[in-house]
Order: structure tokens, then C-alpha cells, then sequence
């Protein structure tokens, strides 16, 4: 895992009205990004919203539907890989619905969805003590700062 560029991001929620949506498969690591990710956007100041989906694949579907309701979202999800295509259709899917709804409705979503090849790999990557990565956090900063990048111009 590198943290090789990555940036530094002041963030600023004040006023803001957040949907944090995460699946509920591997629930210990989307708690801990549904819990890091909340906890950042609670520090700036912006409302919370959780809503919780059974997978990574109905994280669009979510978005879309709640896009009016809130000025951004944070999509958190774990796929990991199997002996199957099964991670590739749900990982490319998922990411592609994402991208459609932020083009369709001009609201920023921030992508937690980890993709990896094992469970350690995304408990490495979800925020909990000893976790060399903070992803729940890292999602909540970018939407936010995207947010008030987007409204600045």
C-alpha cells in the first residue's frame, strides 16, 4: 500500500448535508469505513445521513435515488476476489453506476468501495487500529473538498 501522493485536504462541512451509504457485506470493515468516514464528516461540521445497502452492487441505485435529498455522498463497499468473474462484474458495475450518477446529477460521491484480493487487505485499508489506511476518512475529505472546489467557481 503506498500513500505516494497523497494529498493534504483542509476540509470544510459546515452547512453540509452528507449520505454516507455503505453495504453490509464484510461488516467489519464497512463499520469501520461507515464509522471513520461519519466521524470526519461530523468534525467538519457537516449532517450525517447512514443508510445501509446488502452490497456494493446496490451502492448506485442508493445514490441515485438519494442524490436529491443531499449536496454529496459517500459510497463505501468491500469486494473481494474470488475463483469467479463474480469481483470483476461487481467491481466494475459498481464503480461505472457511481460514475453515472455523479455525471446524471452533478452531486459528488466519495468512492470508498475497496477492492482487494484478500479480507486482510481491506481491513488494512479500513480505518480500524493497526490499519495502515484510512479509506472511510480519505472519502469523506475528497467528497467534501470536491464539494467546495465544484461551488467556488
Amino acid at each position: 500500500m503506498s500513500k505516494e501522493g497523497l494529498p493534504e485536504i483542509s476540509v470544510n462541512g459546515k452547512g453540509r448535508k452528507v449520505a454516507v451509504i455503505a453495504a453490509q457485506w464484510y461488516g467489519k470493515v464497512t463499520d469501520a469505513l461507515t464509522e471513520r468516514a461519519s466521524q470526519t464528516l461530523e468534525e467538519a461540521g457537516a449532517e450525517v445521513t447512514v443508510v445501509r445497502v446488502p452490497g456494493t452492487f446496490e451502492l448506485p441505485v442508493a445514490c441515485a435515488r438519494l442524490a436529491d435529498k443531499f449536496d454529496a455522498m459517500i459510497a463505501l463497499g468491500v469486494v473481494v476476489r474470488g475463483g469467479t468473474p463474480h469481483f470483476d462484474y461487481v467491481c466494475e458495475g459498481a464503480t461505472q453506476g457511481l460514475i453515472q450518477v455523479m455525471v446524471d446529477t452533478g452531486k459528488p460521491i466519495g468512492f470508498g468501495v475497496l477492492t482487494c484480493n484478500t479480507e486482510q487487505e481491506a481491513i488494512d485499508r479500513s480505518g480500524l487500529p493497526g490499519s495502515a489506511e484510512d479509506k472511510g476518512r480519505e472519502a469523506a475529505e475528497a467528497v467534501l473538498a470536491t464539494l467546495e472546489a465544484i461551488e467556488s467557481v
